[in-house]
């Protein structure tokens, strides 16, 4: 079994082993014609019931032959321009290129001793970022397994920031269409259940600043410690931009922690056209950034910025074998003295593989086409008496559903649109995602592929169209 170990001895295996494995991915990807098969849990689950994983296969070629037909066969394919679901984006060569190094050589960046270069690359990386936004000469972050550890690492320092003896008074403003992450975190955290106060969005799903300032004055008029505002700047739904000058202000005016979550629109700190739509976020306290959604990364990739590299100190724990006190003083640069986590990846070896062969304008090139591609895809949308669609995109997502002329029961259209989404995905030729609007069920279009066309758009709209027309009919027949 030791034939199996990677090291001097076993390189040419490795070369051949890996290059049948890309082998079949590449073919996988050069013949995929649609985004999913559309396969069923109840059709895929036996196969894979079926498999006794202590019996080997003993054959690479025998074990990509069965991963054939247990995954790569029905796996779901965010390359194709029809995947239009979630915030998931295609990936670009180099970063490809940089997982199949990073997990390879299997650096783990807790410790200068276990990463050396990566520890500096990472650093390197946070640096470049943290400039992007313009936190400052002070600043610092870390690399994180995605927005969601991102956003509880932030609300992790400003609670501690908060200074608050009491837990149970302290306060976070998100608005109602802010991620689920921040309701998370706040329980993790021991917060209280009313500690996370949703704020009401305008009209552009963006927070109202006049309510959060409400919010901040009754909360100082009952006592309470307003700990935070998260501020999202591209909401999963439809991504809106909260108003960080705005913001901003009313945080600094009630001495509150802003972190705000560009988990989705820090594609725009790339951007050649659009960067001015995130301008404010230079004065947050704290910043998510999720290169696996906008920079065309695999995931996956996230970090946590702050613009004080000391409040980084509230995640630090050192422990003699790790990461013991008297490093600090030998100035030796250990990264699990800000990380959450203690073994982590060289994640990021992809960003920089890709900012070293395409460079910034690059990435931001391809973010900005999508958000061009997310206009159009509005204009067809508003244009089209068969669909309503919510609001006029600020990135590259559009939230809309089908209204049938006929019917004029809500209940009625939400189940079209269901059923649409549903029969849609199950033909596998195309992949929405869904969501509720003021309680009725939407579709949603997220546009991270640079290959999406508007014709496409236009020939998925009228899947959908068909799909709710079928059931419609279907169900005036039953009723009748």
């Amino acid at each position: 079994m030791r034939s199996h170990l990677l090291n001097d001895t076993t390189a040419e295996r490795y070369r051949s082993s890996v290059t049948e494995g890309i082998e079949r991915v590449a073919a996988k990807l050069a013949a995929t014609d649609r985004p999913f098969t559309g396969v069923t849990v109840d059709a895929l689950a036996p196969a894979i019931d079926a498999i006794d994983l202590d019996q080997p296969l003993l054959d690479t070629a025998a074990v990509l032959d069965e991963l054939e037909d247990v995954y790569l066969r029905d796996a779901i394919y965010f390359h194709h321009p029809r995947y239009l679901a979630h915030l998931n984006c295609p990936v670009v060569i180099p970063a490809v290129l940089g997982e199949a190094i990073l997990s390879a050589v299997n650096s783990s960046l807790d410790t200068w001793d276990q990463s050396a270069g990566g520890t500096l690359i990472e650093r390197k990386l946070i640096d470049w970022t943290t400039a992007r936004i313009g936190l400052g000469a002070n600043a610092d972050g870390v690399f994180t397994s995605g927005g969601t550890q991102s956003n509880l690492q932030a609300l992790l320092l400003a609670r501690e920031e908060a200074k608050s003896d009491n837990l149970a008074e302290l306060r976070i403003f998100a608005s109602e269409v802010s991620h689920f992450s921040v309701k998370k975190s706040a329980k993790l955290l021991g917060l209280s259940a009313d500690s996370v106060v949703s704020v009401p969005v305008d009209h552009d799903k963006r927070m109202q600043t006049v309510a959060l300032a409400h919010e901040l004055e009754r909360c100082r008029k009952d006592g309470l410690v307003p700990m935070a505002v998260v501020a999202t700047a591209g909401t999963t739904d439809f991504g809106s931009i909260d108003p960080l000058p705005e913001i901003a202000e009313l945080c600094e005016q009630f001495g509150t922690w802003m972190h705000v979550d560009a988990a989705y629109g820090c594609g725009l700190l790339a951007s050649v056209k659009y960067r001015g739509r995130i301008d404010g976020i230079e004065r947050a306290d704290s910043v998510t950034v999720d290169y696996h959604k906008s920079f065309f990364q695999p995931v996956s990739s996230s970090a946590v910025l702050v613009r004080d590299a000391s409040t980084l100190r509230h995640a630090t724990y050192h422990a003699e074998y790790l990461n013991p006190r008297r490093m600090v003083q030998e100035r030796i640069p250990n990264q699990v003295d800000k990380s959450l986590q203690t073994t982590r990846r060289f994640d990021a070896l992809k960003l920089w593989m890709t900012l070293r062969t395409m460079g910034a304008d690059g990435i931001g090139q391809l973010f900005d086409e999508v958000c061009d591609l997310a206009v159009e895809g509005w204009q067809l949308l508003a244009a089209d008496p068969r669909f309503d669609v919510v609001v006029e995109p600020t990135l590259s997502t559009l939230v809309f559903r089908y209204i049938p002329a006929a019917v004029t029961d809500p209940a009625e259209i939400d189940r079209a649109n269901l059923y649409a989404r549903k029969a849609l995905f199950a033909s596998g030729d195309a992949v929405v995602a869904g969501t509720k609007v003021q309680g009725r069920h939407y579709l949603k279009f997220t546009l991270l592929n640079p290959e999406t066309t508007a014709e496409d758009i236009a020939a998925v709209l009228d899947l959908i169209a068909g799909h709710a027309e079928q059931y419609l009919g279907e169900s005036l027949d039953r009723a009748s």
